[in-house]
């Protein structure tokens, strides 16, 4: 999480991951952070140019949103370059966005049928761009929310990163299948997420795709500490939103958020997200998402105690993991 350190942290801390064992960093794209006291939002694309420079992994922005802050055409041009710097290491995570990041440009904040349409015309014209400047020629585009004049990327790999759609719905999931490379979607209750999954391979059929070959991505939030007690403690502070039972993609604020926060009590974590000092118990819920059907897991631990959870799980749950 950008939100909870400092760039040159958030980078000296994906280095020691990788000293580990961990083999791949998912970081986030907020404006702001979700409480006052995370202190922290850097710019996603800028962090991300330093990690692919000082690790070896995969890497890639969690969620993306080109469709408010940032014109889809501006976002294709971050993602190519680092897939050009980093062949074969960069992949792009695309979401329809939250009002706490993308209130701040100060446009009409939509419901979310229309914030997903726009995601999906998004993707369109990333891909447009990416074919089109391949082949050395310029693209337009003229939707319901864009407009592309004429353009081409100058800086292209020569593979385009694979773009992979961020979404907790099945209903987009299912149209993620059909147009997109990949799935993201982060811990829930084993029904959704199994629904998730099935809906998304659902939309690869249709298309006449195959999923089996397409990364289907898991962001798994956790609470690991010395005690069960510190751990507590941490998701509490760090991480109450996992505890929170209301949507939270109109809220607009990090004080807003801190204000719902203070209803979030120890059980209300029960079921959302593991809390505990057991390494094992750990273990078992990130092979259980793996045994669901995820290519790939992307461990967020939600305090701030990196260095020592890092050693521990890297010690004591990587090497205990079955693919």
């Amino acid at each position: 999480m950008l939100e909870q350190f400092t760039p040159s942290e958030a980078v000296a801390l994906a280095e020691l991951a990788e000293q580990h064992g961990f083999s791949g960093v998912m970081a986030t794209d907020h404006f702001q952070p979700w409480l006052p006291q995370h202190g922290q939002s850097a710019h996603v694309w800028s962090v991300l140019g330093a990690l692919g420079a000082r690790t070896q992994g995969d890497f890639g922005p969690g969620a993306a949103t080109p469709t408010f802050r940032t014109h889809p055409a501006v976002v294709a041009q971050a993602s190519a370059t680092l897939a050009a710097m980093y062949p074969g290491r960069h992949w792009l995570g695309i979401g329809s966005g939250e009002a706490l990041n993308e209130h701040v440009v100060g446009g009409y904040w939509p419901e979310a049928p229309e914030r997903i349409n726009r995601m999906f015309e998004a993707i369109h014209m990333i891909r447009k761009l990416f074919v089109a400047s391949l082949a050395g020629r310029d693209v337009r585009h003229a939707g319901p929310a864009f407009r592309l004049e004429s353009a081409r990327l100058w800086t292209m790999p020569v593979t385009p990163p694979e773009i992979l759609v961020a979404t907790a719905g099945p209903v987009t999931a299912r149209r993620a299948g059909k147009v997109a490379d990949g799935l993201i979607t982060s811990n829930g209750p084993v029904d959704r997420l199994d629904e998730v999954l099935t809906r998304f391979r659902d939309g690869a059929r249709e298309a006449g795709r195959d999923s089996a070959t397409m990364p289907k991505v898991l962001q798994l939030h956790l609470s690991w500490a010395a005690t069960d007690e510190e751990a507590m403690r941490n998701a509490i502070a760090e991480w109450p939103v996992a505890g929170m039972r209301m949507g939270r993609g109109d809220i607009r604020s990090p004080f807003e958020f801190a204000q719902l926060a203070r209803t979030v009590r120890p059980a209300d974590f029960e079921g959302r997200m593991v809390v505990s000092a057991d390494p094992d118990r750990h273990r078992a819920e990130i092979q259980r998402h793996l045994d669901l059907g995820f290519d790939r897991v992307y461990l967020h631990n939600t305090s701030r105690n990196q260095a020592d959870w890092l050693e521990v799980f890297g010690r004591e749950v990587l090497p205990r993991l079955r693919a």
